[in-house]
């Protein structure tokens, strides 16, 4: 699905460089869950940053299903993104102003589809994750499990082959993150590629092989299963 080659990221004032990413190579192939680890400032949120295209690295090439996206300028980037890519976040990044239904509508909103398709698979997807009864609720109504199974939702309403989280259980209790990490081993056993930055190594175990990074490098990058 996607490969990253001699990947460089830098960070330039006047006086300094820090280097955020240091010639990384990974190869991520469709249908796996993977891990990203290390200690903190080591890389990981630049690192899924670039594979989600938020962000453009300095040095190296990124190819996302056979093409290389490296140099492309953001509107092309913002297309790939909107295609193939869902975002889940530690922080939930729900619109408190929109109801459930709304907030997860959102992200078809660009998408080619009729008012009622899109309704239909808002409703699809609610019930997938079990927050159908909670539809016409806002976020400030929801407990913080019930606010990322809406996130997950709006992740995957658009039926997206990516899936990138960052650190998707960081401000959950520890029951409501067990909840959102069976969801996404249910996505990853449907068949989508999930990315996902982790500081625990109980919820890494959910994937199937860990990338470390340290000092902006991989460290190791191990084939078998992480569990």
């Amino acid at each position: 699905m996607l490969s990253l080659k001699s990947l460089s990221k830098y960070y330039r004032t006047e006086d300094i460089e820090t280097v955020a990413l240091d010639s990384i190579d990974v190869d991520i192939s469709e249908g796996e869950f993977v891990a990203i680890m290390g200690p903190s400032g080591c890389g990981k949120s630049t690192l899924l940053n670039i594979i989600g295209m938020l962000d453009s690295p300095s040095e190296g090439e990124y190819w996302f299903k056979e093409q290389n996206v490296a140099t492309l300028q953001e509107r092309a980037l913002a297309a790939l993104r909107k295609q193939h890519i869902g975002f889940i976040f530690q922080s939930f990044n729900l619109i408190d102003e929109l109801s459930v239904a709304e907030n997860i509508g959102l992200a078809l909103l660009y998408h080619d589809v009729s008012n009622s398709q899109r309704n239909e698979r808002v409703a699809e997807v609610m019930e997938r994750v079990g927050i159908a009864h909670r539809a016409k609720h806002m976020p400030s109504q929801l407990s913080g499990g019930q606010q990322q199974r809406v996130a997950v939702a709006r992740a995957i309403v658009g039926d997206q082959s990516l899936i990138l989280a960052d650190e998707p259980t960081g401000n959950l209790d520890s029951t409501h993150g067990q909840e959102v990490m069976d969801m996404l081993s249910q996505l990853n056993g449907e068949g989508t590629t999930i990315v996902m930055v982790t500081h625990s190594e109980h919820h890494a175990e959910y994937a199937t092989r860990a990338i470390n990074l340290f000092d902006g490098k991989v460290v190791t990058a191990l084939d078998e299963a992480v569990a």
